[in-house]
């Protein structure tokens, strides 16, 4: 009797700290945070008319042809894991890294955007037929963006909308600080909105040269860590080729010893980019 009286008040305990302890509501906030997030990257990769179910398919059959080919080849099953593991995470390395070097080409277009839309405003052009007018004068990189704005805004007639549909599809967070300027400048009106805008292009201008410097003397850095990363996998590969090194690697102790160079390897890796990474500007007004 003390054990079933016992078990019902650990039961009723766990129901009523279920609710906080396992919020639905919380779950489900944390998952579309997640798949916004994905979506974003992709967007800022460029690839933001691909799904993020796509992607992740893609990533998996790549994940698994790599891994059935490296067992064919080489034989160990240990390197096979560590190829499928790699093939894996390449597509998203792959993203990451194109949405970086389009965030780094974006912070020097920019300062020109704003010059553009200044030149607009002092023209005499509303302010949504100034940001249409990006789309034909403003930098190559950011014309597509600009151009579907324009068609939301003949379509809809909502400021809005548009901008907001506008942030989606340049993902950055430089055009974010813009578009939320000329959103309050557009409800609120005032006569500062090219003194405002003047002082954003100058800043930005500063921000994307001291950025450069920067970079610029960490990548030689960088560039031998990825070196000195990639190197020991290369050897292995090519000593996996051979009969007898597979054998050896097919053993418990060889495959202890790729699974702790691969967590060696990803744990410098990470090191690195973490010291070596400069802070990049988070999107606040998503």
């Amino acid at each position: 009797m003390t054990l079933v009286l016992g078990s019902l008040l650990g039961a009723g305990l766990v129901l009523l700290s279920a609710p906080v302890l396992w919020p639905a509501t919380a779950t489900a906030s944390r998952g579309s945070r997640l798949l916004a997030g994905w979506r974003a990257r992709l967007a800022q990769a460029g690839f933001g008319s691909v799904p993020v179910s796509v992607f992740a398919t893609l990533s998996g059959v790549l994940a698994v042809a790599a891994a059935a080919l490296a067992e064919a080849v080489l034989g160990v099953r240990a390197l096979t894991l560590v190829v499928g593991m790699v093939w894996l995470i390449l597509p998203t390395l792959i993203v990451l890294w194109r949405a970086r070097a389009r965030r780094r080409l974006n912070r020097t277009v920019w300062p020109d955007v704003v010059d553009h839309l200044v030149s607009a405003v002092r023209s005499g052009l509303a302010l949504p037929d100034a940001v249409s007018s990006l789309a034909q004068a403003g930098p190559v990189v950011t014309r597509t963006a600009f151009a579907e704005f324009e068609r939301e805004y003949r379509a809809t007639g909502n400021f809005d909308y548009s901008v907001d549909r506008l942030k989606g599809s340049l993902a950055d967070p430089f055009a974010d600080r813009l578009i939320e300027t000329l959103r309050m400048a557009r409800e609120v009106g005032g006569s500062d909105l090219t003194l405002v805008l003047r002082s954003l292009s100058s800043w930005l201008r500063q921000d994307a040269a001291v950025r450069a410097e920067v970079e610029a003397k960490q990548s030689w850095v960088v560039n031998a860590a990825r070196l000195g990363v990639a190197a020991p996998w290369i050897v292995l590969v090519l000593i996996s080729s051979r009969p007898e090194a597979a054998q050896a690697f097919n053993t418990p102790a060889g495959t202890i010893v790729i699974l702790g160079g691969l967590t060696v390897s990803v744990l410098a890796y990470r090191v690195m980019l973490i010291v070596g990474r400069l802070p990049e500007e988070r999107r606040w007004f998503q």
